[in-house]
């Protein structure tokens, strides 16, 4: 019972939610759990050398979180992501896919299609249907979809 009562500690829960919640970060596009996962962090040290309520841990974890998020995201973002610029459409778009080309894989049609870019397939949109083997130009990207055009 001794050695449970051991793992049961603040420090320790909160260290593992941390843990947890940085998992969860890599199944979820956005940069934004892992800020979460961070401040639950801040709040296990801060239980290490302060006895503080189950109030104060979650107001502590929230403020932190919520700090972090607020003054980090653009640039974790930023950094993890590549590099941003605007579209025709006023979007942001990373400039690492935009204007590169691909070949579709699997016809695309008004409910998506694939298309290989740089040794991978990627599932792909476009605003016609596009038959398998065209070329296409990449103009943008929704998550880990792209948006693509045929070339002209």
């Amino acid at each position: 019972m001794d050695t449970l009562n051991e793992w049961l500690k603040p420090p320790i829960i909160w260290f593992a939610a941390g843990v947890l919640l940085l998992l969860l970060e890599f199944s979820s596009p956005g940069v934004v759990i892992l800020f979460f996962g961070i401040g639950a962090w801040l709040t296990a040290v801060l239980c290490l050398f302060i006895d503080l309520s189950i109030n104060m841990q979650l107001s502590a974890f929230i403020l932190s979180s919520l700090f972090l998020l607020i003054s980090l995201r653009k640039w974790f973002k930023s950094l993890l992501q590549g590099r941003f610029e605007s579209n025709e459409a006023g979007e942001e778009v990373l400039s690492e896919f935009v204007g590169k080309k691909a070949v579709v894989t699997r016809e695309i049609t008004a409910t998506g299609g694939k298309v290989e870019f740089q040794g991978s397939n990627w599932g792909a949109e476009a605003g016609t249907v596009i038959p398998q083997g065209t070329a296409v130009e990449i103009v943008g990207r929704n998550n880990i979809t792209l948006i693509v055009k045929p070339l002209t």
